[in-house]
């Protein structure tokens, strides 16, 4: 049980001797630098425009950093093991601003949806650039992080598996079409080595794909299941599982995994949140594209900050106004951009389509397996 402790966050590799054994030994990349970045704005033009047409959304700004006070960054879990960074900032003032860089815009953009006077049924879509200092990097994971991170306006009987299953549908769509956008621009995308994306996504609660490999960890759980189904959603995550630990951490005051569901055969469940993790054939990996779930509402905002310990939160701005009903229920979520491009463009390594700053191990590593990370 120490290992599935060990896993419950904190995500990446850990280890440069075991990353230098699963960096692939005979890559070649299937595009050149230029066409590389010409792939990435297709399929990001592609994505933007089709993530707003299927979920009615508009593009909006984005903060990078936010007011330490508003309560609003996002501290990815609940464990307190990454955390933002902090400054102050606002010359002359008596006393500065507080500020962090956000770690993504996930409670911000629920505060927007009220901020830009979004409907039921509406929602934005944002072009998130965020710092996560404290991951290890590797070869899906760096410091710089890119996200559509989007969020939509919805009603109380639209929290429900049924819905979320809809949307994620959706955003499945949109991905496969980019997929189809490129490789129409770029036909050696289309190879027998590396196989696209299914058509078709497997749903799954944490606690089936736990009763399938009950004696491994989660992310071994997750490798096992993408090799089974290339791609699937894994919901429910958060809860306490029947072994005795949640799939995953994640934070308290977001995404709403103590909710009671119940599964299509009607044994009792909890969570209306998941992740999209399909199997990389590149990295014959795991490799996870987005996260998402319905958005707590004051009742299970209380209980999840109860279970977490926080429930000192509730003094701060954004859960104060989601307690008093001040802004709308949502559901939403970040699309990992470079991890989506990684895939789709069959690349080895994140930092060949995203420039940020890699150790020297790592990119010694990378020359000498034929993998040009952008510096």
């Amino acid at each position: 049980m120490t290992d599935k402790k060990a896993d419950l966050a904190g995500p990446g590799i850990g280890d440069y001797a075991e990353l230098d054994k699963t960096l692939p030994q005979d890559y070649t990349s299937l595009l050149s630098p230029k066409e590389t970045q010409n792939a990435i704005y297709a399929a990001k033009d592609y994505i933007e425009e089709n993530l707003c047409k299927e979920l009615n959304l508009i593009r909006v700004t984005v903060p990078l950093i936010v007011d330490v006070d508003s309560g609003v960054n996002d501290l990815l879990d609940r464990d307190g093991s990454r955390t933002p960074i902090e400054f102050s900032c606002g010359l002359g003032l008596e006393t500065p601003v507080r500020a962090q860089v956000v770690q993504a815009a996930t409670k911000w953009k629920r505060m927007g949806l009220k901020q830009f006077g979004m409907d039921i049924g509406e929602g934005l879509l944002t072009d998130m650039r965020a710092i996560r200092k404290d991951y290890f990097l590797d070869h899906d994971h760096s410091a710089y992080v890119d996200q559509w991170d989007w969020e939509l306006a919805i009603t109380a009987e639209q929290r429900n598996l049924m819905f979320l299953k809809q949307v994620v549908q959706k955003i499945w769509k949109v991905l496969k079409g980019a997929e189809t956008c490129v490789q129409e621009l770029f036909p050696q995308l289309k190879t027998d080595k590396y196989p696209d994306m299914p058509d078709e996504l497997t749903f799954i609660h944490a606690e089936d794909i736990l009763a399938k490999y009950p004696d491994l960890p989660r992310k071994q759980r997750e490798t096992q299941i993408v090799q089974d189904y290339p791609a699937v959603f894994i919901y429910g995550i958060g809860w306490v599982l029947e072994d005795g630990y949640p799939h995953e951490m994640r934070a308290a005051d977001y995404d709403d995994w103590a909710i009671e569901t119940t599964s299509e055969d009607g044994r009792p469940m909890h969570g209306l949140n998941g992740d999209i993790l399909v199997w990389n054939p590149v990295t014959k990996r795991r490799h996870e594209l987005t996260s998402m779930g319905v958005r707590v509402n004051a009742e299970t905002l209380k209980q999840q900050l109860e279970i977490s310990g926080q429930l000192d939160f509730l003094k701060l701005p954004y859960h104060k106004a989601i307690v008093n009903d001040e802004i709308p229920l949502s559901i939403g979520g970040g699309i990992g951009q470079s991890r989506t491009f990684m895939l789709m463009l069959k690349k080895a390594h994140i930092g060949e389509v995203s420039a940020t700053v890699w150790p020297k191990v790592l990119k010694d590593m990378c020359k000498k397996k034929n993998i040009h990370v952008i510096e």
